[in-house]
Order: C-alpha cells, then structure tokens, then sequence
C-alpha cells in the first residue's frame, strides 16, 4: 500500500460450465497476472471454479472432488503471492452444500464465507441445491489443510497495515434488506468484496451500479464487486461480467459490459479510516460485544509500491462533470438563502458592504443581490462602499463602481487615507514605516466604516473574506476578518472563481464584463502604494503562496485528514509540470505554518453559513485550540 492505496482487481476470465481444469487454468493466469501488476486483492466472481449455471450437477460427488483438487491447485500456484484472492466455489461439509467465497493468500486458505441469503425467485433456484449459511460458524480440513474456519463473520486483517480489512459476501447478500456487509463495516471491514452471478437484463447494469456505490456510500467502505461473464450457460440468462471497484460513494472503476476481462483500481483505507473516525458518534454500536463473535484472520499484504491509477483533481472543490452548472447554482442559493434568513431575523433594512474591486467582495455583492430579490427588498438598499486608501489602484477601484453601478445597488465612495493617517499621528505611528500596523490601520479603518454605517441605515455588514482566507489567517483581525454575516465563509479562493465565472457568464451585459476582468485581476490586499506604473504592488500569491495549492492542501488536510506526506505526493501527481516538488513542499510548510498559528482568529469568526464538506467555524465543524503546535506535521515535512 502507498498512503494507504490499496490496490484491487476484479476478475472475470473466460470459464467453461462443469470444466473445473479448464477454469482453474484461467484463474491461476489470472491471478498471475494481477499479481504482477501489483493487486493486493483480487476477487473473482461467484462459484467461478466450477460455473454459477452448474444446475442438478452441485450434486455430482465428481463436480465437487474436481473442485476441491481445483483449490488446492490455486493455492499450490499462489504460493508466495501475497495477495488477497477470493474465488468462488461450492463447499460441501455434514451432508449440507454451501455457496462459498474462499479467501486464500500465500499458498493458503485463509477461511471460507458461505452465502447467508439464497435466492429462489424468478430465474434463480439457489435453495434446490445450496443452505443458507448457518448461524454456528465451523472448521473444516481441506485441501491438506486442517481447521479451516466457515463462517460469514470474518474479518481478513493485514498484518501490515491496520486499515487494510476485508470482509466478503455473495451476490444476493447485497441485495438483501440486511446484507451481511452491513455488520461487517460495523465491525470493522474498511473494504467489502462481492463474488456475484449477477445476471443481465435491460436496466440492470444502472441499478446494479448504483447499488454498489449507494452501498459503499452507507457503509463507508470499499467495495469490490466481481461478475460472472461470459462462458456460464446461457441456457435461460445472460451474464455479463459487469465488475464495479467502488470507494464512499464513488465509482472507482467500472468494466464494458460482456468483456471478461481484469478490472483495476484502489481503495484509499486511510481515507476510509479517517472518515469513520469522524463519523463513529453515529456509526458504530457502543455495544462492544455486538462484534465479539467476529473472527479476525490475519495475512501478510503484498504491498504494492505502484503508483495511484485514479486522477487527482487540482481544484477537489470545484464541482466535477455533467452538473457543474447545477451545483454552482446550488452553491450560491444556499449562500443567499442563509443571507436572507439573517436578513429577515433581524429586520435589516440594508446591507452594507466593502466594495474592493477584488473577487470576494464581488461573489458578496452578487449573492446579497439574490437574497434581496428573493425577500422582495429593493436593490439600493443595498450599500456598496468603495474605500480607496493608499493601495488602491485605479483599476480595482474602477472595476468596484462598474460592478456596483451594474447590479444596482447604492454607490458610496468613501477614501479613507485621510483618516489613517490621523490616526497614526494619534498613535505615533511613522507612516513611512510600513510595517503590519501600516497594513491593518487600513483594513481596520475600513471595517470602522462599514459599522458604523450599518447602525446608521439598520443595515447588516456582509462579510467578504473566504475559507482560503481563514485557513490561512490572511485578514487583518478585527478588521476585514470582522462582519454581521460572512457569506463566503465556506467557499475557497479556487471556488470563489469558478462561481463568478459561473455568474459573469449567466448574468452577461456590462456586469459580466466586469466580473471577467476582475477575475483576471491579480490578487491583493492592496494595502501597500501601488508601482511606479501603477500596477498591484502587493500580491498575495507572492506572498502566501498560490490558491490553487493551498486550497488543494486544505481539502485534503482537513477533509480527509491527511499526512502531509500523502498530502506532497497527491500534489506532485496532481500539478506535474506546473510546479516543482521544491514549490510545493515550500508551501505545503507554509501552510500548516500559517493554519496552525492562526487558529485563534477562526475561534471568533462571524456566522455564515456552509455551502460544502469542509468548514472552519468553531461552532459547527473545526474546534482546536488557538495554542496547538504544528511540530509533528512540520517535521514530516522536512524529511520529504
């Protein structure tokens, strides 16, 4: 595993019906093969050894001998291989015949799990020649093996890492109301794998994968489902070999319907781990006894050093696919809707707001305008103020009055250097000395207006600042990081973007222009005198580093908890000819630098309301003290 990435098949070959030499053949190549490619768990559909479609020949002593020959052939070939098989095969023990997946690693049979639920419906008659599995689990002797344990409530745990626990069921377990995956995630099985004899008919493939996802969704699990193909009868069905490797409720891979054939992909188990971890309030029973009667089968992982097939998007917080629009429009009518909620509670008449020329302050602006046109209150009640101090540019300035002027809300220009600078001759601050005092007399001086004006309109201060901006303390304290409602509060810098681009091109005329030509303004505070050309002297990418980076950071720190090392490694795949590792690592340090130490400024943030699965505010989603250290997390850093 690498970071936690297990890497899975799903395996369907080519059988013939009752050829059980010919089919074990197959899979032993099979099993070679994923091995050489690095699985560390391969499965195999349902009672692959001999044919799902065997019939009245389960019955045949001769079927079942070949079988048994067939396992102790598989596991004669799989004899130091290291991966995880599971193959299909039906066990007969005290005169009962049962369904089972066995689970085999380095030459050995690990354990078998009968099949619990046993279709006899429609074009399956499962219960003519198989039994449920029993309540009592048991041991049998096979192949040459002695005490090998039957029972549905196995957990496979790898001996080298603890996150890497498999649990199994068959086909119509799935289905079932009570599948027995169910108690197996509970009990601790981060991945759950499906030997199945599913059959195709129009429809069934959507349902079938949207089964699988939903449940790995519920569960928190990996899943691995592996479907008989072609070569069973098709005497009364079909089968069409559809294996699914799927991951919380995502689809990690999904095989061409009627192609047998090895479908790879990964299981993140730190990512499932972490996920259960969060949320174990509501997901296991505090009944620890509830799992006592599950056994715990331990292997040796193969390990695999390969790296990571799936995609690593640069923005994961940027919607994906087909429904991109869909979801942007969501986003802002949860951000309005939260802004209309406070509007109305406290019977504001306006909202007043800092105008800045910059891309917070406009997704701000554009999402007040929507609450007041869905609460029926007039556009110039809404106050947009403009407050040039001495980094404004004419640029930003002129972008700010173009936007206000376009929306139709009420335009206040206010310039404010005069007011700093009396207040650090009151203070006996030198303004040639700028230094953080220099920066942060502006942006306080600034919020002062915007109070102060609310209390003279009955109006609210809508905050602008962003998650990007609180992950990494980049706000003046009791400054721009002070409002009445912040309704970007939720939504990082690299969203931000994608949801004016989203506006700009949805609302068009003269306020698209203008929200183009301030996404394709530089970032800043614009606290420092602008160049001699006058250009944005202050930058804030130059400074803390690139959005796109930290946002990325962020996601996968917070979200998914995870290392800094897994964190580098997903980035370098993620931005390969974008940046260098040396970029990168600077300012991942940067980050957990900046996230750390300003914690205390998140303990006190404003309400706002949360549009996605990673929030800051203290009361609803991220609580840590202001005096943590970031030693442990900056030391992983250094040795990368």
């Amino acid at each position: 595993m690498k970071y936690g990435f297990v890497k899975v098949c799903a395996a369907t070959p080519e059988i013939k019906v009752a050829d059980v030499e010919f089919n074990t053949k197959n899979i032993i190549n099979a099993i070679m093969a994923s091995a050489k490619c690095g699985s560390e768990i391969t499965v195999f559909p349902e009672l692959c050894v001999c044919g799902y479609t065997c019939g009245d020949l389960f019955n045949q002593k001769v079927l079942l001998d070949s079988v048994e020959n067939a396992l102790a052939r598989i596991c004669e070939a799989t004899s130091g291989i290291d991966t995880l098989v599971f193959v299909g095969a039906p066990i007969s023990s005290c005169g009962r015949l049962y369904n089972c997946a066995v689970a085999i690693s380095g030459g050995k049979i690990l354990g078998i799990v009968p099949k619990t639920h046993i279709p006899n419906y429609g074009e399956f008659y499962e219960r003519r020649y198989f039994s449920p599995a029993p309540e009592e689990s048991f041991y049998i002797d096979i192949c040459g093996q002695q005490d090998i344990l039957v029972d549905t409530h196995i957990i496979f745990s790898a001996a080298n890492c603890a996150e890497f626990t498999v649990s199994a069921e068959i086909c119509e377990d799935l289905w079932s109301p009570l599948s027995p995956s169910i108690v197996h995630a509970q009990a601790g099985a981060n991945i759950i794998v499906n030997l199945s004899a599913s059959d195709e008919l129009a429809g069934k493939a959507d349902f079938r994968k949207n089964l699988v996802k939903m449940q790995s969704a519920k569960l928190v699990c990996g899943y691995i489902y592996a479907d008989a193909g072609e070569g069973e009868s098709t005497t009364d069905m079909a089968f069409s070999g559809h294996n699914l490797i799927c991951e919380n409720g995502t689809c990690v891979a999904e095989s061409r319907l009627f192609e047998n054939g090895l479908l790879y992909g990964e299981i993140d188990v730190e990512l499932i781990s972490s996920e259960r971890r969060r949320m174990a309030s509501g997901y296991y029973s505090d009944e620890a006894q509830t799992y006592s009667h599950y056994s715990i089968v331990g292997f040796q992982a193969a390990n695999s050093q390969a790296d990571v097939l799936r995609e690593i998007s640069k923005t994961p917080f940027i919607p994906q696919g087909s429904e991109i629009n869909e979801r942007a429009e969501l986003i802002l009518t949860i951000q309005s809707k939260g802004l209309e909620k406070r509007l109305k509670h406290t019977n504001a008449k306006t909202a007043v707001i800092g105008i800045s020329g910059g891309l917070d302050s406009a997704l701000a602006l554009l999402v007040t305008c929507r609450a007041f046109k869905a609460i029926g209150k007039p556009l110039n009640d809404i106050i947009a103020i403009t407050m040039p101090a001495f980094g404004t540019t004419d640029k930003t300035k002129n972008n700010s009055l173009k936007l206000i002027e376009a929306v139709g809300a009420t335009c206040k220009i206010i310039p404010v250097g005069e007011s700093v600078l009396k207040h650090f001759e009151d203070i006996g601050h030198d303004p040639e000395d700028r230094n953080v005092t220099y920066e942060n007399a502006q942006a306080r001086m600034r919020t002062l207006v915007l109070m102060d004006i609310a209390n003279d309109t009955n109006g609210l201060v809508i905050g602008t600042g962003d998650l990007s901006e609180l992950a990494l303390g980049w706000a003046t304290y009791n400054g721009d990081h002070m409002s009445m409602y912040g309704v970007n509060a939720s939504v990082p810098k690299t969203l931000v973007k994608h949801l004016i681009r989203y506006e700009a091109e949805k609302i068009g005329g003269e306020a698209g222009k203008v929200l183009t030509d301030i996404l394709n303004t530089e970032i800043s505070p614009e606290l420092l005198p602008p160049e001699k050309d006058g250009s944005i002297a202050q930058k804030t990418e130059d400074l803390v580093g690139p959005y796109v980076l930290h946002d990325f950071f962020l996601y996968y720190s917070i979200r998914c908890a995870f290392a800094p090392d897994k964190i580098y490694y997903l980035a370098k795949k993620a931005f390969k000819g974008e940046f260098d590792d040396q970029t990168i690592k600077k300012w991942l340090k940067n980050f957990f630098k900046r996230f750390f130490a300003q914690q205390f400024k998140r303990s006190c943030v404003p309400d706002g309301v949360k549009v996605g699965s990673v929030c800051l505010s203290p009361r609803a989603d991220w609580r840590m003290p202001s005096d943590a250290t970031a030693k442990i997390w900056l030391e992983i850093i250094e040795k990368l």
